[in-house]
């Protein structure tokens, strides 16, 4: 398995017969080098949302045409990004897709979803979720844009996920301290990668508090491009 941060909370995951791109927001991230764009989504099988932010989303159907595959997310958000001409695949909370060898299952999380990136009024756009990816034996937790919830005990006892990718930068979403309270809490990871920081001035700039509230757990903290091994 590779998992490669694009920024953000922008990842590239190859996992089995999957190249999936969560959240890959691309254009205009402070963080991602343009020049880079065909590198990062060369190869992707599935664009996986969590929500309709701009930070997360208002590059999926750009590169959903580029690629001709399909983007998955919410039902609500589905039929909205489905009505640019792109294929789209909706599913709810509870609800899980088979991507060849790999099973995504969407969850609960907590925070707020539209589409805010066009002209006018923000455009409703279904819940915010977080996924499990399973494939290899391993289940990835992607928090999505969240904060601690008492839901992620059952997430623990329902998928045990071992990697975890969390929101972490404060402010929008859980801080350092939050996110290492939920690691802590209720889950056993082994891996944590930190996400939604570094980006803007208002989030966190360092990682380093997650790191040391999680001692005994390996926190890699890659460069924008750079490619976890796991």
């Amino acid at each position: 398995m590779k998992i490669t941060w694009l920024g953000h909370s922008g990842f590239r995951i190859e996992i089995a017969d999957q190249v999936l791109l969560v959240d890959p927001w691309l254009t205009g991230n402070p963080v991602f080098p343009q020049s880079r764009r065909d590198e990062a989504i060369a190869g992707a099988t599935r664009i996986l949302l969590t929500h309709g932010h701009g930070d997360h989303g208002s590059d999926a159907v750009a590169i959903a045409r580029d690629l001709g595959i399909p983007v998955c997310c919410n039902h609500e958000l589905s039929i909205i990004l489905g009505g640019e001409g792109i294929e789209t695949v909706g599913f709810g909370k509870g609800g899980t897709i088979t991507l060849g060898k790999v099973r995504v299952t969407m969850v609960h999380a907590v925070h707020s979803s539209s589409i805010d990136f066009r002209d006018g009024s923000p455009e409703y756009a279904g819940g915010e979720a977080g996924l499990m990816i399973d494939a290899e034996g391993h289940t990835i937790y992607v928090s999505g844009d969240t904060d601690v919830m008492a839901d992620m005990g059952l997430f623990a006892e329902l998928h045990a996920p071992d990697i975890g990718i969390l929101c972490c930068g404060g402010h929008y979403t859980m801080d350092c301290a939050r996110a290492a309270y939920a690691a802590k809490k209720f889950f056993d990871f082994r891996v944590v990668i930190p996400c939604h920081y570094r980006t803007f001035p208002v989030l966190a700039q360092s990682a380093q508090p997650l790191i040391d509230a999680l001692p005994g757990v390996s926190v890699r903290t890659p460069d924008v491009l750079e490619t976890i091994v796991i």
